[in-house]
């Protein structure tokens, strides 16, 4: 039976405790699994039968996890980790080698640049940079070496919206799969899958938890990839030597993907969810479908606000009409462009610097999707290592301050802006 959205957020991978009767999912504190006798474990070790093991690989608690966010999202699995970032490596280590790029959205969260730009190459990958908004451009930077596509659904820090459909469209035509980060607005507001995406891949430690406590990741399959079309994706199509010639995707199809995150990734890049982490992010998916909404109203109430006032330059949220992606967002995020968006104040750097001095309500935090609004000015932080060029093309300008707008009264939010903003431009 399918379920509807807030119905699935309770009950999807969860049901009672066989053992106990416990009605919430229990946390799994234990490292290691008895098995049943050696041919059961022999099984297990050779994917012949799905189980636990060891819990770097698989834990019952971050499994209940897994099957709820695979149900929302839409997808046919899903492997968790310990933050957004490894989920990113993750998603690609099946994908690429040595020598093969992807291609990149500019407009992504400065320490994903960071990732993608630097770290990366380490392993002798590469990224291309491109304005997505920009086909013709996307297309044009595909090579025979382009093992995916990358993007945001909504971008971080601009909250600048993507035209999902069109982007997969194109990684179609180059047989490649697109990966959408889709932290900024979880599948309440945007399913990439439906919209034609691969793999989604999600920071839990935002908007999913919500609540500021854990760091979290995933990586969720559509599970409608052919990994075996063409030779770009020999991990997936080929024989892995570690499983006597197993073929992931002749054997598992569209599980393929998700069973070689668990059964290569994290056996071997060791980045694991642990069970009280997804403990605490169960509990806070059971409440997305409600607090999703305050956030979007609150947000679309302050960017309105903000860009009346007189002492701010311009707003980036999508959501206003003078946005230049408002018709994309009112086209295919129809619940809403989320809540994360930026705003350039009249006075520059010193200005901006002063306003995030002087807030109260708003935390000054490196952190985005929390219940509590949060203010950062992305330059000299979470942008810190980029050029200005960089910067400025993710919409993290030296003049420009971030707002992650939470579920407070908005008016109380405004009026600490409205404050902060008479001390900032005085």
């Amino acid at each position: 039976m399918t379920h509807g959205f807030d119905t699935a957020a309770v009950h999807a991978g969860s049901e009672a405790d066989p053992a106990t009767g416990a009605r919430q999912v229990p946390i799994y504190q234990t490292t290691a699994y008895a098995f049943r006798d050696a041919e059961h474990a022999a099984r297990l070790f050779n994917l012949q039968e799905v189980g636990y093991i060891y819990s770097r690989l698989t834990n019952p608690t971050v499994a209940a996890l897994q099957s709820r966010i695979a149900a929302l999202e839409g997808g046919a699995g899903a492997v968790c980790c310990s933050s957004g970032h490894a989920a990113q490596i993750m998603a690609l280590f099946p994908l690429m080698g040595p020598g093969k790029n992807i291609i990149a959205s500019t407009r992504l969260y400065g320490g994903t640049v960071t990732q993608f730009s630097q770290t990366i190459r380490r392993f002798g990958w590469s990224a291309k940079f491109v304005d997505l908004d920009d086909l013709e451009a996307m297309k044009a930077a595909i090579d025979e070496d382009t093992r995916a596509i990358f993007c945001e659904s909504i971008s971080n820090p601009g909250g600048y919206v993507t035209d999902i459909p069109a982007v997969a469209g194109i990684a179609d035509e180059a047989g490649v799969p697109l990966i959408v980060d889709n932290t900024l607005a979880t599948p309440y507001l945007c399913k990439p899958i439906e919209m034609g995406a691969t793999l989604v891949v999600h920071s839990l430690t935002k908007y999913m938890t919500g609540n500021g406590t854990v760091t979290g990741g995933v990586v969720v399959d559509s599970g409608r990839f052919d990994w075996s079309a063409s030779d770009k994706f020999p991990s997936l199509s080929q024989p892995e030597p570690a499983y006597h010639g197993l073929k992931f995707h002749e054997t598992f199809g569209g599980m393929a993907f998700t069973f070689h995150g668990i059964a290569i990734g994290l056996r071997d890049l060791g980045m694991t969810m642990n069970p009280q982490g997804a403990h605490y992010t169960l509990m806070g998916i059971e409440t997305l479908g409600l607090r999703m909404p305050r956030h979007v109203e609150n947000a679309q109430k302050v960017a309105e606000w903000l860009e009346k006032d007189p002492r701010v330059a311009s707003v980036t949220y999508a959501g206003l009409a003078s946005s230049p992606w408002n018709a994309t967002a009112r086209r295919l995020y129809p619940k809403g462009a989320g809540a994360l968006f930026t705003f350039e104040i009249k006075g520059g750097y010193e200005a901006a610097v002063k306003l995030v001095d002087a807030l109260d309500l708003f935390s000054h935090v490196a952190n985005l999707g929390d219940a509590r609004s949060l203010v950062i000015h992305s330059a000299s932080t979470t942008h810190r290592q980029l050029t200005e060029a960089q910067q400025r093309a993710a919409g993290a300008g030296p003049e420009v301050v971030r707002l992650s707008i939470g579920i407070e009264d908005a008016d109380d939010l405004i009026a600490d802006l409205d404050q902060a903003l008479a001390k900032a431009t005085a």
